[in-house]
């Protein structure tokens, strides 16, 4: 992980500069919850553990993973405020190296995680993740995108680079493509629905 964006995040969590820190999850990831029987997660680039604690809180045993340690320590006050802290474990890491955790997961997400990896880290976190995840199991993944022509190679992914990347061992259900807007930014983006094969 490039140190740049260790220190950017780490201050962004520090000054408290945080558009995901709503209480709740995203829409999808509720509806998802809704529609899947309690199992167990797994939440790549967890931050604040909004997912894991919403999962948790319906029966769900879940770990959530994130590098910036900063994050991890508000995401632990929050799951034990939550009440939910004998079904979440959290960890400080990097989501390219995920050898201490064991598998099978039922569910996956990553909210914004995989976006921010360069394009050579995808093969090693979509071998992570199908190691990790069962097959038939559910990985939900969303990402900004920027334009396939952009020469901004450092500015999130492309989704010609997330299909390749998962080509291998994951079937991709539905994906909706949309728009996504914090503060004055704008960026195109992408919510997908994959099976593990």
């Amino acid at each position: 992980m490039p140190d740049d964006l260790f220190t950017t995040m780490t201050e962004r969590y520090r000054s408290g500069n945080l558009p995901w820190a709503d209480e709740l999850p995203p829409p999808e990831i509720i509806a998802l919850c809704e529609a899947l029987p309690p199992g167990r997660a797994l939440d790549l680039g967890c931050g604040l553990a909004r997912s894991c604690i919403y999962l948790a809180q319906r029966g769900w045993q879940c770990e959530g993973v994130d590098f910036v340690p900063e994050a991890i320590a508000q995401a632990r006050e929050r799951v034990i405020a939550s009440g939910a802290a004998d079904r979440v474990t959290l960890h400080v890491g990097s989501v390219l190296a995920l050898d201490q955790l064991e598998p099978p997961f039922d569910l996956a997400i990553d909210i914004g995680c995989l976006h921010a990896q360069p394009k050579e880290a995808v093969p090693v976190y979509v071998a992570q993740l199908r190691r990790l995840l069962r097959p038939g199991g559910t990985f939900v993944l969303f990402a900004h995108l920027r334009d396939e022509a952009d020469a901004d190679e450092q500015r999130w992914t492309t989704l010609s680079t997330l299909e390749e990347g998962f080509r291998d061992g994951f079937i991709v259900d539905r994906m909706l493509r949309g728009t996504t807007r914090m503060a004055d930014a704008t960026w195109a983006s992408v919510w997908m629905w994959m099976k593990r094969s």
